[in-house]
């Protein structure tokens, strides 16, 4: 049996993780990484969750009867996430932190902490399945349940991350896991859902963007090119937008959103929202950057692909170019594809990889 360190996050998902491996008769130990510190001055409206998370984490750890402490890698999240999650707002982007914070934190600085311990490995409370193959490799696979599956938000892990992680609970439903927590009595068996980072989940990215990049106000200019407002920095918005802009809609079903960001001009435009608006729907993208969990895709052909957490996934037309990037010309047509969203490929319920849309 293995020694396994449990990433704790106070919710029911990881505190079930821990219950299997536990079950199944590993020496299992907890931890509770910390990642954020109000710092900053920001309002939060209400508690910062992290210290119920602690309470919650803490509370399984006991009632499980096994090792539990706090990690503390905020000064590696603040150059790892914040800094890229700022340096993409800064240059255009619309980066994922959550995906970041997965490669370079729970596998990456966890993982690497948890080895150097002494542990065999670390597990975590994802919907994502892992499947050993003849090679001695492994594959990152669907969750079964398709409502909670999180396999999009681990498509820029690396094989030797999955190596060396276990996700117990990817064979099961979100209703199962409910269950098993009930019938275990787990402290936090009804516990909702964690919002997020607490940084993020309570503070509007706004909010935290104003503490470290200055606005620089600008034209907002409509298809036609009139100029109807004006933008407070373009940092603050993203393709396919609506809500926040600072323009009135005309009516319920004829409304502007963000189509496009002018850097070079620091202009703003946007159009109404209709099939086959030029720059909010699009047949083709390109991206880069790619990160494959297994063995890349060199060849030209038919692919499935999700380019956002909740959407369903469509097949695209996957087409290597010279420079390392891939040409994706989509099978339906997208809507309000953003430079630094990513797009994690599939085949057969297999995560593939993915990379990063410019």
């Amino acid at each position: 049996m293995a020694k396994i360190l449990v990433a704790l996050s106070g919710g029911v998902d990881s505190a079930v993780a821990a219950l299997l491996l536990k079950q199944q008769g590993h020496e299992v130990h907890a931890a509770y990484f910390r990642t954020w510190m109000n710092e900053e001055g920001l309002p939060f409206p209400g508690e910062c969750p992290w210290e119920d998370d602690v309470r919650n984490a803490q509370a399984v750890a006991e009632h499980l009867k096994i090792p539990f402490k706090i990690i503390d890698l905020v000064k590696d999240y603040r150059e790892k996430v914040v800094e890229y999650l700022v340096d993409g707002y800064r240059r255009g982007l619309t980066p994922n932190p959550d995906i970041i914070c997965n490669r370079e934190m729970k596998f990456g600085v966890f993982l690497q902490r948890a080895l150097q311990e002494g542990y065999d490995s670390i597990a975590t409370g994802h919907y994502v399945r892992r499947r050993a193959n003849a090679d001695g490799t492994f594959d990152l696979m669907e969750g079964v349940d398709p409502q909670k599956d999180q396999s999009y938000f681990l498509a820029l892990l690396r094989q030797s991350q999955i190596a060396q992680v276990l996700f117990p609970i990817g064979d099961f439903t979100k209703s199962e896991i409910r269950k098993l927590a009930e019938d275990a009595k787990l402290p936090n068996a009804t516990r909702k859902d964690s919002q997020g980072i607490c940084f993020l989940g309570q503070v509007p990215v706004q909010d935290f963007l104003e503490k470290h990049i200055p606005d620089q106000p600008g034209p907002i200019v409509r298809a036609d090119g009139k100029t109807i407002g004006q933008h407070r920095g373009l940092h603050r918005y993203t393709i396919g937008q609506r809500k926040g802009i600072g323009l009135p809609s005309n009516t319920d079903n004829e409304y502007f959103v963000v189509t496009k960001k002018d850097f070079n001009a620091n202009t703003l435009h946007v159009a109404f929202d209709k099939p086959g608006t030029p720059d909010l729907y699009t047949s083709e993208a390109k991206a880069y950057n790619f990160s494959w969990i297994n063995q890349p895709v060199t060849t030209a052909q038919d692919i499935e692909v999700r380019v956002r957490y909740r959407d369903a996934s469509t097949w695209a037309k996957y087409i290597p170019e010279a420079d390392g990037s891939v040409t994706f010309k989509f099978k339906d047509i997208q809507r309000g594809l953003a430079p630094g969203q990513m797009v994690a490929i599939y085949r057969d319920h297999v995560l593939l990889g993915g990379g990063i849309f410019r």
